[in-house]
């Protein structure tokens, strides 16, 4: 498990695995992402558990499977997408007491042809990103009284394209 201060250097430009109100469709990713990414594709994120939160999730270590998107940065913005993304999920450096989110650089598995991660058959490709799982304190508490979410995937009960 990797992370890196906020503002710190970055040893690589990873892209980064997103899981709640950043995927599209969802308020923040039109607030933070919008004209800020090059690609964006659905992933899994393997050996993690999602959990309900107040109004958006939290992922952990498990075993269980998250699903969500990956995010790569449009060029010349990577500096200012991590500095945005790392001020919305609260994470203030490596294991910060006031840690709402760790950013922590895993391997999240792409789908291959015809969704075989989707299914659980295994993936097409493995990718290193950057992931927001839960700060200790938080998952300390999730793990004794959290609400997980079935099958690892969230969403808002909106339907598509509604408000």
């Amino acid at each position: 498990m990797t992370t890196t201060a906020p503002g710190g250097p970055v040893a690589a430009e990873l892209p980064f695995f997103v899981y709640g109100t950043l995927l599209p469709g969802e308020p923040n990713h039109d607030l933070f992402l919008r004209g800020r990414t090059a690609g964006e594709r659905p992933a899994v994120l393997p050996r993690a558990l999602l959990y309900d939160g107040p109004g958006y999730p939290y992922a952990i270590e498990g075993h269980g499977r998250v699903h969500g998107t990956l995010l790569v940065a449009a060029p010349g913005v990577y500096g200012e997408l991590l500095g945005l993304l790392d001020h919305l999920e609260e994470f203030l450096g490596p294991g910060h007491p006031r840690n709402l989110y760790e950013r922590v650089a895993r391997e999240v598995e792409l789908p291959g042809e015809a969704g075989e991660a989707d299914a659980g058959h295994g993936a097409g490709e493995s990718v290193r990103a950057w992931v927001y799982l839960a700060a200790a304190a938080v998952t300390r508490s999730l793990r004794t009284g959290g609400v997980l979410i079935p099958g690892g995937r969230w969403t808002t009960g909106r339907t598509p394209g509604g408000s």
